[in-house]
């Protein structure tokens, strides 16, 4: 029972799958393009991939770490001066497949698997540009603040207008003192009005009874 295996079963044994794998990382890293089935190709990418990660790092422990993996000193000494070089801004996809169809015989789908050689150049992140402020902004927006004081000013100033009387009005208005003792005058002029009309009265009704008197008078003298 195969459960929890995520490798592809090549062979029968695992020496056997050990010496294959080594043998085509070789060829692959030597002529750069191998043919072989599809099964077999995404295995060694998977070695292929670690070992230029190795060579990417490029100290002592990663020179003997991929010894251990592909003993040939040859290979290893081109892995790590020429074909490092290629990759030195890649992270990752360092090979590729191409499927070219199925073998005669027994109907296996043969690929292509290469090294990639196109170059990736390093483009540093453009920095966004960030506008300075215009020198203008703080004014603008005091521009509100100032309109509203200069209403507030027009209006306090229409108000000071509307209670203060024009100086026509100030001749026409009166205060409550001068109307009541306007009032006072009025009255005590109907006052002396009316005991001239009486005295008047009073002056013609003597005179009246004087003059019927002295027909009597002379009445009786006769």
């Amino acid at each position: 029972m195969r459960h929890r295996k995520k490798s592809r079963r090549l062979v029968g044994k695992w020496e056997h799958r050990k010496a294959l794998l080594r043998n085509l990382l070789i060829a692959l890293f030597i002529h750069e393009r191998i043919q072989t089935t599809e099964a077999k190709a995404k295995e060694l990418r998977r070695l292929a991939d670690k070992m230029i990660g190795l060579a990417k790092r490029g100290d002592l422990a990663a020179r003997r770490q991929a010894l251990s993996i592909l003993p040939d000193k040859a290979v290893i000494r081109k892995l790590f001066s020429e074909i490092k070089d290629r990759y030195a801004y890649r992270q990752s996809g360092f090979t590729r497949i191409v499927r070219i169809g199925p073998r005669r015989g027994d109907a296996a789908m043969m690929v292509i698997i290469e090294l990639v050689t196109d170059k990736l150049e390093h483009k540093p992140a453009a920095k966004k540009e960030v506008p300075a402020a215009p020198v203008s902004a703080p004014e603008t927006k005091a521009e509100p603040e100032v309109k509203a004081e200069e209403n507030l000013e027009a209006e306090s100033q229409v108000e000071s207008e509307a209670e203060e009387p024009t100086p026509e009005a100030k001749g026409t208005e009166e205060t409550p003192i001068e109307e009541a003792e306007a009032k006072g005058e009025a009255a005590e002029e109907e006052i002396k009005a009316s005991a001239e009309s009486k005295d008047s009265l009073a002056d013609t009704e003597e005179k009246s009874s004087a003059e019927e008197s002295k027909p009597q008078e002379s009445e009786k003298k006769e």
